[in-house]
């Protein structure tokens, strides 16, 4: 059951439930969701809303299951116009104790576990911080107005031809070279 009121930012885990889930709610506030749209260079962020659970697992270990829910504005790739996207997504973290988390030796080959979901459990869960990550992660990278194309573009200073991708393979030149040297070398 979802708790009526938001939840703090940070949960300590000393007031994590050991008998059952921990549920939270988190709307963050005009402020909040101006300074991350800042950091994700978004034009704004709205109706952002975090919610779900920390379940106990075992007796050292947390499980955080939730839904992140925003509306983001971000600047087209191609035009510079808004384009809203809006975000749902379900998030997932583990959270367990540092003995627990394999650390590699230095300059040792180890494999990166195939879990990336893990965190090293501290003091507190910080929910604004995973609400963060997760929709950094949503968000779309390339933003485009629908219809938007992405055009060829050539640059130069006054008389000089401009570069096309032909002139940036290496190799064209010499299979040019190769072909001349061929046919010059079938009229000998």
């Amino acid at each position: 059951m979802p708790p009526k009121h938001p939840t703090a930012p940070q949960i300590p885990v000393s007031e994590l439930r050991q008998t059952g889930a921990t549920p939270f709610l988190l709307e963050p506030n005009a402020e909040f969701r101006n300074a991350l749209a800042q950091e994700l260079n978004a034009q704004s962020l709205r109706k952002i809303r975090f919610i779900g659970e920390i379940t106990p697992q075992g007796r050292n270990d947390w499980r955080l299951k939730a839904k992140l829910g925003a509306t983001a504005v971000q600047s087209c790739i191609v035009t510079l116009e808004p384009v809203t996207t809006r975000i749902d997504t379900d998030v997932t973290r583990s959270f367990v104790p540092a003995h627990k988390l394999k650390s590699a030796e230095e300059g040792s080959e180890t494999e990166m576990s195939e879990d990336d979901d893990i965190e090293e459990l501290g003091d507190e869960i910080d929910l604004e911080a995973i609400l963060a990550e997760a929709l950094s992660l949503a968000l779309p990278s390339y933003p485009r107005v629908d219809g938007a194309e992405i055009e060829t573009a050539q640059f130069s200073a006054d008389g000089v031809t401009p570069m096309n991708d032909e002139d940036m393979r290496p190799f064209a030149g010499l299979a040019a070279l190769r072909n001349k040297m061929q046919k010059d070398d079938g009229e000998s």
